[in-house]
């Protein structure tokens, strides 16, 4: 597998059977720090809906040209077999709020 990073967007599988052939994916985004990716054959990762709940937990970002939402209260720890495909990378901006979230949450 390709080298993981925090903060980077990926097709996630949710299938109950990890198969090449993904039915049930949903992109999420990578909290865990990097060195806990390139280490260990899990990551943490916060699902990203297009669905705005308004919670204290769900950050806004944009991303593939449209509004959405990381929800930070519904991370989850994932075998990185379950990364289909990266789609890309939130921004400077999105990662310190998400930064400032996680750390709000768990302090």
């Amino acid at each position: 597998m390709a080298m993981v990073n925090r903060f980077d967007v990926y097709l996630i599988n949710l299938d109950e059977q990890v198969s090449k052939d993904a039915k049930n994916t949903r992109p999420a985004v990578v909290v865990s720090p990097d060195e806990v990716n390139n280490n260990l054959n899990s990551v943490i990762v916060a699902p990203i809906s297009s669905t705005n709940a308004r919670y204290p937990t769900r950050v806004p970002v944009d991303f593939l040209n449209s509004r959405r939402f990381v929800i930070l209260d519904q991370v989850q720890t994932i075998d990185s077999e379950r990364l289909v495909k990266r789609v890309g990378a939130l921004d400077r901006e999105a990662q310190v709020r998400i930064s400032e979230c996680l750390l709000e949450l768990f302090a």
